[in-house]
């Protein structure tokens, strides 16, 4: 006797699909992986090659360029264990290769799908951390010290921070701290690392620091555009599943990111008379930041709250305090990382805290009372509920400690071992010319009439351009 499947034949297990996977989680999880590399590979390629002056474009682009790689070749080879797997220390991970296909088709510590899409999708969530790292010391960091920075902090530095909040078998992740997609892990540790760095490496030349117009702001204004919408991947693939919490999610992050836009353009008509593209772009960027530890986590009115002191405090932090505090402005943090990352990190864990739901913590954490937020906590009323708020919201606090002590004392580590190979800092002439005397090469090559810088190692790339024929009209050679 034959019976006939209830399911179709493409969804029936088999050696490629074993039953514990589920294809459409699998899915969207490769999906939400790809948006998120976009943000980094073009988007903050173009955002920071737009963004700074003209002279900086290739070495900004470049950074960028250099550091995904980089991250993927040490991160299959040794980072993603030391991120995720067997326990070292309380703080970290055992290092191993995630390189055998016999690793890699095991189901994933969540979710799911293989541990092939878990070790991809948490790649580009290292890599563009360091990404946004390179945001603070652009213009003047050599880039021989970037090439060693990249694979020691991500050793060194990242590796804690992940395993200890995001790996199951880390303390703080134990303890029940809330960091739903990288508020943390990602944001505040760029942010703090990021100006640790731009400390050691120094800063920019004082007339470029100065007078540093954006070269290009309709190409910053493209990269943004990716890095936001690249944002549904990063929050609605943090769920490790295709539901109703991820869909939360990417509402959540895009109704924040608006609000925060909007208040932040706000501000700057009332206080500058104009309308600024380059501060909407901050203003987008805290606001995506500052979501991101609780995007499936909060209310969406709670979405519209964090959205409006999103677009407002780092402003003032930005705008006001950056400018009176003599003690900030003795570091040259190119791209602000230390208000659009660090202060709307710290802002989005403190606010998580706050509005975190149970059954939305539940349907993400799978723990009813362990999470709860205190606005929650004191809305039910007993002392039970007041005092899970009120643990929710000094657990949030030991983590934000927890990464500032990690990241300034690992970075500043890092920095300085870097230094005893190379410099930190490009020379004074490098300084003065830009991507012409570091690389060879110039990112509007169309200034000088067609003409391109000549290498005689990569001579053969620089001879499409024009010149008369002797047919007497222009051919390309």
């Amino acid at each position: 006797m034959s019976f006939s499947s209830p399911f179709p034949p493409n969804l029936l297990p088999d050696e490629g699909s074993p039953e514990w996977m589920n294809k459409a989680d699998n899915a969207w999880q490769l999906i939400a992986a790809t948006l998120v590399g976009l943000q980094s590979v073009p988007g903050l390629m173009i955002l920071y090659g737009g963004a700074v002056k003209k002279k900086w474009a290739v070495n900004s682009a470049f950074m960028v360029l250099y550091a995904f790689p980089m991250v993927l070749v040490c991160w299959v080879c040794w980072g993603y264990r030391m991120s995720f797997g067997d326990e070292l220390v309380p703080v970290w991970g055992k290092g191993d290769i995630a390189l055998t296909h016999k690793y890699l088709f095991e189901q994933a510590f969540l979710g799911m799908f293989p541990n092939a899409t878990i070790v991809f999708f948490q790649f580009v969530f290292a890599a563009i951390t360091l990404i946004l790292i390179a945001g603070a010391v652009l213009g003047r960091m050599s880039f021989y010290a970037w090439m060693l920075f990249v694979p020691l902090w991500l050793t060194f530095s990242y590796t804690f921070s992940a395993f200890t909040i995001w790996s199951t078998k880390g303390w703080l992740s134990k303890m029940g701290i809330i960091d739903f997609a990288g508020g943390y892990v990602i944001h505040l540790s760029s942010g703090v690392a990021g100006y640790t760095t731009a400390y050691w490496v120094g800063p920019r030349l004082t007339k470029d620091r100065e007078n540093f117009p954006p070269n290009n702001i309709i190409m910053m204004l493209a990269g943004a555009g990716l890095l936001w919408m690249g944002w549904t991947g990063f929050n609605g693939g943090s769920p490790y599943v295709a539901s109703t919490d991820a869909s939360l999610a990417v509402l959540n992050t895009h109704v924040c990111a608006a609000t925060s836009l909007l208040i932040w353009l706000i501000l700057d008509i009332i206080f500058f008379k104009k309308p600024s593209a380059v501060g909407a772009v901050q203003g987008m960027i805290t606001g995506l930041v500052c979501i991101t530890p609780g995007a499936g986590v909060v209310q969406g009115y709670s979405a519209i709250i964090m959205g409006v002191c999103a677009g407002s405090i780092p402003w003032f932090t930005m705008m006001v305090v950056n400018k009176r505090v003599k003690l900030l402005q003795k570091v040259d943090d190119t791209m602000a990382m230390l208000h659009t990352h660090a202060v709307a990190g710290i802002l989005g864990g403190i606010l998580t805290g706050l509005f975190a739901e149970p059954h939305l913590c539940k349907l993400f954490y799978g723990s009813l009372n362990k999470y709860m937020g205190l606005f929650h906590g004191l809305r039910v009323g007993t002392s039970e509920s007041i005092r899970w708020g009120v643990r929710q919201m000094g657990i949030q606090a030991i983590g934000i400690l927890f990464v500032l002590v990690v990241n300034v004392v690992m970075t500043s580590l890092v920095c300085l071992f870097v230094r005893l190979l190379v410099p930190l800092r490009m020379t004074d002439d490098e300084l003065e010319v830009g991507d012409e005397a570091v690389h060879g090469e110039v990112a509007y090559a169309i200034s000088g009439q067609g003409e391109k810088v000549e290498i005689p190692m990569y001579s053969s790339y620089y001879n499409d351009i024009e010149t008369p024929s002797k047919y007497g009209v222009n051919s390309v050679e």
